[in-house]
């Protein structure tokens, strides 16, 4: 019961946080803001939780798996986009994942061998990206879009963290990665304000996901030799300060996009 208490607050309240924040800055920042893991952290500390440290750890390994599928998501999106309207390019995104999620799992690689691919997945995927000229545009959020995140974002972690002893820790974190927010604010620009607005997203998407790597790396790291609450601390700083780092090394392309 407290878990399920901690549940129904922590993660509204992060996913709202996180888009009011990232509205203030467009669309670009807003994508790089929900990079952090809004979802999948939530997810592996509730499973760590309920399951002990070793099964959070597990879910720190799948989260490292999808974060390659989260790549591939962006690349299938950004390239259908062009061509054509929003759900054509959110199932090109949702099977390229798919794709990604089960190649990564196959492969089951060794530790720093994934944190390796992951952090190569991410940058090839920016450098895949289509480049395009687009100036950032303002818009007005229908009223039902904040309750809507909030609502899909806690729906979705109890269903993950309900499903868990089925799944398995490393399928848990895996499918805990889809880019649910990322999806949103893409489809939400993709549609009010064209494909430039949606690239502006993804790419920002894809900046932010480096923060997400770093959280989930120390997790890993530290999770069973020093607890729950330890592990996660450390892998909250790490995230921050990753995601620092790519703001200010990625300020003018932020702003530019």
């Amino acid at each position: 019961m407290e878990t399920l208490g901690l549940k129904l607050i922590v993660t509204p309240v992060l996913i709202g946080a996180a888009t009011l924040v990232g509205r203030r800055w467009g669309q670009a920042v807003g994508g790089w803001l929900v990079g952090l893991p809004l979802t999948s952290g939530p997810v592996a500390f509730f499973l760590a939780l309920e399951h002990g440290s070793s099964f959070g750890a597990g879910a720190a390994i799948g989260s490292l798996q999808g974060l390659a599928a989260e790549a591939s998501f962006c690349v299938g999106y950004a390239w259908c986009a062009p061509r054509a309207g929003w759900p054509v390019c959110f199932l090109g995104g949702s099977l390229a994942f798919a794709i990604g999620g089960l190649v990564m799992q196959a492969l089951a690689l060794p530790t720093t061998v994934l944190v390796a691919v992951v952090v190569g997945a991410l940058m090839l995927a920016l450098r895949l990206l289509p480049q395009f000229a687009g100036a950032p545009v303002s818009v007005t959020p229908p009223r039902w879009d904040l309750p809507a995140r909030m609502v899909t974002a806690t729906a979705l972690v109890l269903a993950l963290t309900s499903a868990a002893q089925w799944l398995g820790p490393e399928r848990s974190g895996l499918l805990s990665t889809f880019p649910l927010f990322g999806s949103v604010l893409a489809v939400f620009a993709h549609r009010a304000l064209g494909t430039p607005a949606a690239l502006n997203a993804l790419r920002g998407l894809l900046l932010g996901l480096f923060s997400f790597a770093a959280f989930f790396v120390a997790l890993d790291a530290t999770i069973e030799r020093f607890g729950v609450g330890p592990g996660f601390s450390t892998a909250i700083v790490a995230a921050l300060a990753v995601q620092t780092a790519s703001l200010l090394l990625a300020r003018g392309s932020l702003r530019r996009i």
